[in-house]
């Protein structure tokens, strides 16, 4: 298979982000797109094979452990998909010369920080989840393969399992809903993340294989503009519904504390990402989170 058509390998292309890459990915190359019942991510095996077969220019893993709360009960089945298969991922790339893109997230930090965090601040984390998916940022890194790392948090879409949706659904079905009010993050789209993902790679002329990321890539943050907490989140989803027009049983919106409203897993009081780095080296960024909201609810109606 010549450099020119080898394909993109799309892994965890069910999930909210993997949704969005089938599309945003396309016009790079042909893509195969495996989802979690195509390729199990806890099987060292599975993943090596998959990569062999397909031989691909570059692979991009949007695969993860993501119930963050569960994660606490299954460190390791956390550590197995988000820890080790990404290792194993850029290992497969540096043998056949691929590149890898990677999502990682906003809680490899502890939260106490002032300001935005920036990609070389110490990392922290203080829950399972996000101590698994920190392993899997080292073990890329260890490998020196090709390879582009995008922090990113609070994603949410239309379809799935996410704040968005969790947050739609109960509108209707409550009267009152109480959410916290004490964690600060940015919350942004699968939809954008997937659409400036393909731009870097563009830019970086990685439509075959690393281009430019054997010198541009490593590890970015990639998040929306500004910042809420997850009962502004939740008050600026209301009063879009509300001003479409869809029928919510909800009247009132309860700002709550997190320790008024503990969960297995605990979670940074503040993980605002810095995004500037992204934009320094590729020009991009994404908009302010309510702009990208309205866009998102836009788009289901």
């Amino acid at each position: 298979m010549s450099a020119e058509t080898r394909p993109i390998l799309l892994i965890g292309a069910g999930g909210q982000i993997g949704w969005e890459l089938r599309h945003a990915l396309a016009p790079l190359g042909p893509v195969r797109a495996l989802d979690r019942s195509m390729l199990d991510l806890a099987s060292a095996e599975a993943i090596r094979e998959a990569v062999r077969e397909t031989a691909p220019g570059f692979i991009v893993n949007a695969g993860a452990y993501t119930t963050v709360d569960r994660a606490e009960d299954e460190p390791g089945l956390a550590q197995a998909i988000n820890g080790a298969a990404p290792g194993i991922l850029a290992e497969e790339a540096k043998r056949l010369g691929a590149a890898l893109v990677h999502y990682s997230t906003d809680y490899v930090f502890d939260g106490r920080a002032a300001r935005p965090y920036r990609e070389d601040d110490a990392t922290g984390p203080i829950n399972a989840y996000g101590r698994s998916k920190l392993a899997g940022e080292q073990a890329i890194t260890a490998t020196g393969c090709a390879h582009l790392i995008l922090r990113t948090g609070w994603v949410y879409a239309l379809r799935g399992t996410n704040f968005l949706t969790t947050i739609r659904r109960l509108a209707a079905e409550r009267e009152e809903l109480r959410v916290v009010d004490d964690q600060h993050g940015a919350p942004t789209w699968a939809r954008a993340i997937a659409g400036a993902t393909a731009l870097i790679l563009k830019r970086c002329n990685a439509r075959s294989g690393p281009g430019e990321l054997d010198e541009r890539g490593g590890l970015y943050h990639l998040a929306a503009a500004g910042e809420t907490t997850w009962f502004g989140f939740a008050e600026a989803i209301v009063a879009a519904l509300r001003e479409a027009g869809e029928p919510l049983s909800v009247t009132a919106l309860t700002p709550v504390t997190t320790a008024q409203y503990p969960t297995p897993a605990a979670r940074p009081g503040f993980s605002v990402l810095d995004c500037g780095k992204v934009f320094d080296s590729f020009a991009v960024a994404l908009p302010d989170w309510r702009h990208q909201l309205g866009v998102c609810l836009g788009e289901g109606r």
